[in-house]
């Protein structure tokens, strides 16, 4: 079993302690850079858009219907 007085100091750094809960500074939390750059994201949605642009012009002129 524990004793007294160490349960009594625990608890009293728990109620201590209870009060402090979200309020973190913000230098201690670490802002995330981006995982992707500018330039990646851009190329990507270069490619996509530009594939579908391509893809649906081709179906327009063959005159075939999606699907």
């Amino acid at each position: 079993m524990t004793r007294k007085g160490s349960l009594k100091q625990k608890t009293e750094r728990f109620d201590t302690n209870i009060n402090k809960r979200g309020a973190v500074s913000k230098s201690s939390k670490k802002e995330k850079p981006f995982t992707v750059g500018p330039v990646v994201l851009a190329f990507f949605l270069f490619v996509v858009v530009g594939s579908s642009l391509l893809q649906i012009i081709r179906q327009a002129q063959s005159g075939q219907i999606m699907g």
